[in-house]
């Protein structure tokens, strides 16, 4: 079967085409025959996803198709489901899922809508929900909002009740997002945005963090939050892994500072995100009330050039693969 795979090459990621055997599944497995597969980030970034000096790995995270077969003890779903969830090698004409992640999809979304949801709504859940507590009427600042992450969360604070600023270096990108419930854009991708977060926040700050970018805007991000805040570090696209932090802030203002990331969780810890997603946020999505934000779609076999534009930070959203 046609297979794509992430190596590290001189600092970056490069992508490998390879045919390669159909996969079978072990007990507790569900093998998809692809349709779409969303296209992340993080996964393109040496650290992240592949390790530098490391062997290749079967690319892609997330994806969406039809239940092709069950593995042993595998129980409520059935051959020609349409399933949608995390998995690895999900650029491929056949992937293995744990059947924990699995999710039936929605009627209402797409293949491609369906590859882009998991990974990052249950990243939202995450940083919003279990432990970013955000509640109605709080303030939300996210860093680098046009990121498939970023228009997330932005999407579910505002079915949650939340207001939302985000930062951007286009100002066309922020317009648009104002169009879905942006409440304050800032344009900008330097480490400048605190005051004006405490000017439109009525000099209380930000209530919950999402920093997308990473340690070149660290410090900012700590100064934009509010008393009793929460600081959700979510990547570092920025390539900065170190950042000044000042304890007295985090001391006198009683801050909370989290992490969202899957690499060392078990997977029933995972699993038990994919419960949590599946009570609080799939719901918004199978009512439409969150609709995935897709940029391009693009098919299996310029799976190089969908990464040649993720890289260029054209896009507004997610990009998709489409799986002939």
């Amino acid at each position: 079967m046609k297979s794509y795979w992430l190596k590290p090459d001189a600092g970056r990621t490069a992508i490998e085409f390879r045919d390669v055997p159909e996969p079978a599944p072990g007990p507790g497995q569900i093998l998809l025959k692809m349709h779409a597969a969303g296209m992340n980030r993080g996964e393109l970034i040496v650290g992240h996803a592949v390790k530098a000096g490391g062997p290749a790995k079967a690319a892609g995270g997330e994806g969406a198709g039809e239940v092709a077969k069950l593995g042993e003890g595998v129980t409520g779903f059935k051959t020609g489901d349409r399933v949608m969830g995390r998995c690895s090698g999900a650029f491929a004409e056949y992937s293995l899922m744990d059947a924990r992640e699995a999710l039936a999809v929605p009627k209402n979304l797409s293949w491609e809508e369906a590859a882009c949801v998991p990974l990052v709504f249950m990243v939202v859940h995450d940083m919003l929900i279990a432990q970013g507590k955000l509640k109605a009427g709080e303030w939300l600042l996210v860093t680098g909002i046009s990121s498939g992450v970023g228009v997330a969360a932005l999407q579910t604070a505002k079915a949650l009740g939340a207001k939302v600023i985000g930062t951007s270096g286009s100002q066309e990108k922020l317009e648009k997002l104002k169009s879905m419930g942006l409440d304050v854009g800032i344009r900008t991708r330097a480490a400048d945005f605190a005051k004006t977060v405490l000017e439109v926040t009525g000099g209380k700050g930000a209530n919950l963090v999402v920093n997308n970018v990473g340690g070149s805007v660290f410090a900012e991000t700590i100064r934009a939050l509010a008393y009793q805040g929460r600081h959700a570090t979510i990547g570092y696209v920025d390539g900065v892994l170190h950042a000044d932090l000042d304890i007295e802030t985090l001391h006198t203002k009683r801050l909370t500072l989290f992490g969202v990331s899957n690499r060392l969780r078990t997977a029933e810890q995972r699993a038990v995100t994919v419960r949590g997603f599946a009570a609080d946020v799939l719901p918004l999505i199978a009512a439409g009330r969150i609709k995935p934000v897709i940029d391009r779609v693009f098919p299996l076999g310029e799976l190089p050039a969908a990464k040649t534009y993720m890289e260029s930070n054209a896009q507004l959203g997610k990009i998709a693969v489409k799986i002939p």
